[in-house]
């Protein structure tokens, strides 16, 4: 009998080495840190960066085999669609260490009592992260939603002697605890009317005469929970006041990797789990994806501080990642499915890259005492760094979608996508929303080459940040050039996952 019950249980650690690694690892940099003095803390800094390079070897190895392995009775699934996230996903997280560095050094966010906190708390937030990108249940999902959120709660309240950071942890919390009620009440209704936690086993029983009602109930709930996550419209009003009120380099880890495993909750919890209920989520999907396209847009021409307009245009690019995700589905006709989900999913690696950039060169700018993160501390950086506003320059442009640039190649992969649904009106929607958020992004431009700079002291960078810095600038430009290896990669991916 005991020999059954083994049999039945399946624990193959294989496809979790990097969870497992990730675990350890981070557990033992927290051990070492305390009994680190301030002046070594730069020891977690480099350990953090290898258990990156750990986990990159251990996942680019599963994603080298293409395979689809399911472990812990079904409630994890390594596939590669996950594994092509998460490797992004440590390119995201390493590229915000190597950016935070100077600025929670100046902040005293590494001494006294916090210690080596940040890296710790960022090592067990990409975890988190993980464990949703390769959940295959609703309750694996939500475990590693929480860890993420609850290490990016105690993140955004790091700085526990700033009122401002203080007041943003706090709405951060609050917002962030109803978003979790929300997806849970979903959750458990989905639950009621599956009789079942695993994805699989919902997308059969809902495809085979569940209750509808009950379904629709839990699906509005689970909706609800997502766009929270996302920043979507209507449930975006966290974001301009956390970005803001967060420690730059928190901002990063808030506005970065997580949307990653973002899109695969959707792609999980929606696509994966609920695919015969393709026509009520899709319509959900078009109302917070045409809102968040237009609030995020028209909302952030009035921003004069850059991390506040940041947060809106988040919200409107996650309107293009939801464009994406309700055009693979036409009636009864899947055949867009792999073309839309690549492209929600390249525009959402596109996204992250971009993001890094421009809240890497906030970083650089500022100093001890000083955050440089109005629109007009921006005043002159063309003449007193010429290089790195061109850098700038290269991620506004992306941003606002302007040829070659990366993000030019996500907009119009998703608008093809949508386009090949018939809702051309649509298409046309997305793209004056997206010419009228140009404005916001040449402003900037505009401002760093063509107005005299206010500040002319010298701009001290450390020689890790400014080699990332100028590789970040030289991928969103190179992606964009030649975009067929990534948006190949993508569509791949996505196929694989959906046949498996």
């Amino acid at each position: 009998m005991n020999n059954t019950l083994l049999a039945a249980v399946d624990t193959n650690l294989v496809p979790v080495y990097a969870e497992i690694f990730l675990l350890i690892a981070a557990s033992a940099i927290l051990l070492i840190d305390m009994y680190l003095k301030g002046s070594r803390r730069d020891v977690t800094y480099y350990l953090s960066l290898l258990t990156l390079v750990g986990c990159a070897v251990l996942t680019g190895a599963d994603f080298a085999d293409q395979a689809t392995v399911y472990t812990f009775n079904g409630m994890y699934v390594s596939d590669p669609m996950s594994n092509l996230l998460k490797l992004f996903t440590y390119v995201a997280v390493g590229l915000t260490l190597v950016y935070s560095r100077k600025y929670v050094t100046e902040r005293g966010m590494l001494s006294g009592n916090l210690g080596g906190e940040f890296y710790v708390l960022a090592l067990f937030t990409m975890l988190g992260q993980m464990i949703m990108i390769s959940g295959n249940s609703t309750l694996s999902i939500y475990l590693g939603l929480e860890l993420m959120s609850l290490s990016l709660y105690a993140l955004v309240a790091l700085r526990r002697d700033h009122a401002t950071s203080t007041e943003a942890a706090m709405k951060y919390f609050i917002l962030g605890s109803l978003a979790s009620g929300f997806m849970l009440y979903g959750i458990s209704m989905i639950y009621g009317a599956t009789g079942s936690l695993n994805l699989p086993d919902i997308a059969r029983v809902a495809a085979t005469g569940a209750n509808q009602t009950i379904l629709v109930f839990g699906l509005v709930f689970l909706v609800a929970g997502m766009a929270f996550k996302l920043g979507a419209v209507p449930f975006h009003m966290w974001a301009p006041d956390v970005y803001q009120g967060s420690p730059t380099a928190v901002t990063l880890l808030l506005g970065g990797a997580p949307k990653l495993a973002a899109f695969a909750m959707v792609m999980r919890l929606l696509v994966e789990a609920l695919p015969g209920m393709a026509y009520n989520w899709q319509q959900m999907l078009l109302v917070l994806a045409v809102l968040s396209l237009a609030i995020g847009n028209l909302t952030a021409i009035a921003q004069t501080n850059l991390k506040r307009m940041l947060a809106y245009s988040t919200i409107a690019q996650m309107g293009f990642v939801l464009l994406g995700m309700m055009a693979g589905v036409v009636g009864d006709d899947t055949s867009n499915m792999p073309a839309a989900y690549s492209a929600a999913m390249y525009s959402s690696i596109t996204y992250v890259l971009t993001t890094l950039g421009s809240f890497g060169i906030i970083m650089m700018l500022a100093r001890s005492g000083f955050e440089a993160e109005q629109i007009a501390d921006f005043k002159g950086l063309g003449r007193r760094s010429p290089w790195f506003a061109v850098v700038m320059t290269v991620l506004m442009f992306s941003l606002a979608g302007v040829p070659p640039m990366m993000g030019f190649m996500a907009k119009w992969a998703v608008l093809q996508a949508v386009a090949n649904t018939g809702a051309v009106w649509l298409a046309v929607v997305a793209v004056m929303f997206s010419l009228i958020g140009a404005f916001y992004y040449l402003r900037v431009v505009k401002t760093m080459w063509f107005d005299e700079a206010v500040d002319t002291s010298p701009i001290v960078t450390p020689t890790d940040m400014r080699v990332a810095l100028s590789l970040n600038g030289v991928a969103v430009v190179v992606l964009g050039l030649i975009p067929g290896a990534l948006l190949g990669a993508c569509l791949q991916a996505i196929q694989l996952t959906l046949k498996s």
